[in-house]
């Protein structure tokens, strides 16, 4: 078995074991040395973000110093859900290796199709969440002074 991957799945066990979440396990390898790893904690934090990915995430940015992985590789032991593949794509990681599908996931009750059938009509057709659009114009003033902010830097 891959040794990353093997080390995920030892997080998953062990996020399992201890109560803390899923059976998912995620680890941050850069240049052969495992920078991050990590377990779901969604029930250990009550924290509905604490997935494998984004704990890794932020261990590895945390430990390296930047909000920026691009020299890195992520190893999941599930295909990463929409959260999950977003914080992915945020930190720049170039290469994502997973175990299980998202159909293997849903057959065990983490079923994120709901998710996916959003973004890609860009409703919620099952109505578990309405979005509403209000002050946009007030809004726009923050953005307006980000885009003139003569030092911002760009992430």
């Amino acid at each position: 078995m891959n040794i990353y991957m093997k080390a995920a799945l030892e997080q998953a066990f062990k996020g399992m074991q201890s109560g803390q979440g899923g059976p998912f396990g995620a680890v941050i390898v850069r240049d052969g040395e495992i920078i991050s790893a990590a377990h779901n904690q969604v029930l250990g934090t009550n924290d509905p973000t604490m997935h494998a990915e984004v704990a890794a995430i932020r261990a590895a940015c945390e430990k390296l110093g930047r909000f920026d992985l691009y020299d890195c590789e992520i190893y999941s032991t599930c295909q990463p859900c929409p959260m999950c593949l977003g914080a992915i794509f945020w930190a720049k990681l170039p290469k994502l290796y997973y175990g299980c599908s998202e159909h293997d996931a849903a057959a065990i009750g983490f079923d994120d199709a709901f998710i996916y059938d959003a973004i890609r009509n860009g409703t919620d057709s099952q109505n578990k969440l309405k979005a509403i659009i209000m002050e946009r114009d007030e809004c726009l003033t923050a953005f307006k002074a980000w885009d003139e902010k003569e030092d911002k830097e760009m992430y």
